[in-house]
C-alpha cells in the first residue's frame, strides 16, 4: 500500500530561485510519517505530535527561538516512532507563517526534515459567535490540516513559498526606504503641528536645507520669539530629519550599486531596468515592484491581482449580491505603490488607453467614484506592467522615455 505524500525534493530550482514543492511517493515500508505542529509565541513553542498509530495528540513546551532544542525533541520523536513500528519513519512538520519568518524552515529543511510553512488566513474556522481559540486547540488542528493536505485535499489550507536568503534579502533596501519615508512624514506633521500651534504658518521646504536659519528670528502668532522648550524640541526634530534624509541618500546609492552589480543577488534586474523606460515610473517603483512582485512566476492575470489583494470579492447568497471591494489579502506594500502609480500614470501618460478608459468612466462623478475607479486603475495597470516585463508589450498607447 502506497502513501502519497508531497516532499520538497529541492527548493530552488527556476530560474527566479522560487521553493517549490516537488510530489513524491512514499510506502508505507519505507516511512511511516509523524504529524508535528509548531504553534510559535514570542515566550514559547507548543509542539504538538501525532505518532504511527497513536490516536491521541502529545503536546510538549520548549523555549522559543530554540531550533536546536525543536530538532532534539523531533528526533526523539523519530525514535520514538521507529520502535513502535519497527522501521523507519519521517517527520512532516508545520507551523503558521508570522513574527518568526522563514528562518525555522530554512533551518528544519536544512536538517532533512520535511517542513510546510502554512497560510493561517487560509484555514476553515468555526463561525460560531464565540469561538474558543487556544494555543492547544490550534496546535492540534494544525495535526488534522497538515493530514488533510498531504493525504490529497488541498483545499484545506494554502502553503507560503520560503524565499531564498537572497530574495528576501533583495527586498530589504526598498522596505526600509518604506519606512524612512514613514517616519520623516511623521516628523515633518510634528513640526508643522508645533509651529501651528503657536501660530506660524509659513514655512519653507522641510525636507532640506538650512533649519536652524529659519528659527532665528522667527516669532509666533501674537509677536513673541520661540520659547527656548519649543525651540529646543523643534531643534532636535530637525535633528532626526537631518539624519533620515542622509540615510535615504544612502539607500540610494545603494540601490544603484545593487542594480549594477551582478554578485548581489538582486532578481530579475533587466526588468527593473525596462520598467524604467515607461514614463511615471522611476528607479524607485520599478526596483519595488520587480524585487516585491515580478521576481515571481504568476499563472493567470488573476492569479497575480490576487497576489496584491486587488481582486475583487463578491457577496452573492440566494437573493443577495453585492460587490465586498478588493480582497486586501496581498502583498500591502505593493498594492500601495501600484495606486500610486496609478495616480502618475494619469499624469505622465495622459494619453494611453488606460488614461483615457479612467477619465471616461469615473471623471466628472465625485470623489468615491475617483478612488474606486484609481483601485481599478491600479489592477488594469499592474496587468499591463506584468506583460511589459514578460514579453515586452507595450501598454497601448503608452509614451517611453527617451533613450
Amino acid at each position: 500500500m502506497e502513501l502519497a505524500l508531497f516532499r520538497p525534493i529541492t527548493h530552488v530550482s527556476t530560474t527566479t530561485g522560487e521553493s517549490i514543492m516537488m510530489p513524491a511517493t512514499i510506502t508505507d515500508a519505507e516511512a511511516a510519517p509523524i504529524y508535528v505542529s509548531v504553534e510559535l509565541s514570542k515566550r514559547s513553542w507548543l509542539v504538538a505530535s501525532l505518532l504511527p498509530g497513536a490516536s491521541k495528540v502529545a503536546l510538549a513546551n520548549i523555549p522559543a527561538g530554540d531550533g536546536e532544542a525543536l530538532l532534539r525533541h523531533v528526533r526523539k520523536l523519530e525514535a520514538r516512532a521507529e520502535t513502535r513500528v519497527g522501521g523507519s519513519a519521517a517527520i512532516r512538520l508545520c507551523f503558521e507563517i508570522g513574527y518568526d519568518g522563514f528562518w525555522l524552515a530554512r533551518l528544519l529543511r536544512d536538517r532533512g526534515i520535511d517542513t510546510y510553512v502554512l497560510d493561517p488566513a487560509s484555514f476553515l474556522v468555526s463561525r460560531r459567535g464565540k469561538r474558543v481559540k487556544t494555543d492547544r486547540i490550534d496546535a492540534e488542528a494544525m495535526i488534522g490540516i497538515l493530514k488533510a493536505y498531504l493525504g490529497g485535499d488541498h483545499s484545506v489550507c494554502r502553503l507560503v513559498t520560503v524565499p531564498t536568503p537572497q530574495e528576501e534579502d533583495a527586498r530589504r533596501l526598498m522596505r526600509e526606504r518604506g519606512d524612512l519615508i514613514r517616519e520623516r512624514t511623521k516628523i515633518i506633521s510634528r513640526i508643522r503641528a508645533l509651529f501651528a500651534l503657536h501660530g506660524i504658518k509659513h514655512l519653507r521646504a522641510l525636507k532640506g536645507g538650512d533649519w536652524a536659519s529659519q528659527l532665528n528670528g522667527m516669532q509666533t502668532g501674537d509677536g513673541r520669539n520661540l520659547d527656548p522648550n519649543l525651540r529646543q524640541q523643534v531643534s532636535r526634530c530637525f535633528e532626526r530629519l537631518s539624519l533620515l534624509n542622509s540615510q535615504l541618500k544612502q539607500i540610494e546609492v545603494a540601490r544603484k550599486e545593487t542594480l549594477a552589480d551582478e554578485t548581489t543577488g538582486f532578481p530579475c534586474p533587466d526588468k527593473a531596468e525596462r520598467l524604467q523606460q515607461l514614463r511615471g515610473i522611476g528607479a524607485n517603483g520599478a526596483t519595488m515592484l520587480v524585487a516585491e512582485v515580478f521576481c515571481r512566476n504568476y499563472s493567470s492575470r488573476r492569479h497575480l491581482a490576487s497576489f496584491l489583494g486587488l481582486a475583487p470579492s463578491p457577496y452573492s447568497s440566494g437573493g443577495v449580491e453585492r460587490d465586498q471591494g478588493i480582497s486586501k489579502a496581498g502583498n500591502r506594500g505593493a498594492r500601495c505603490l501600484m495606486v500610486e502609480l496609478a495616480w502618475g500614470w494619469l499624469r505622465y501618460q495622459p494619453n494611453s488607453e488606460l488614461a483615457q478608459w479612467y477619465r471616461e468612466r469615473f471623471k466628472g462623478k465625485g470623489k468615491r467614484s475617483a478612488k474606486v475607479g484609481i483601485v481599478a486603475l491600479a489592477r488594469k495597470l499592474l496587468i499591463a506592467l506584468w506583460r511589459f516585463v514578460e514579453t515586452g508589450l507595450v501598454p497601448q498607447g503608452a509614451e517611453l522615455r527617451q533613450a
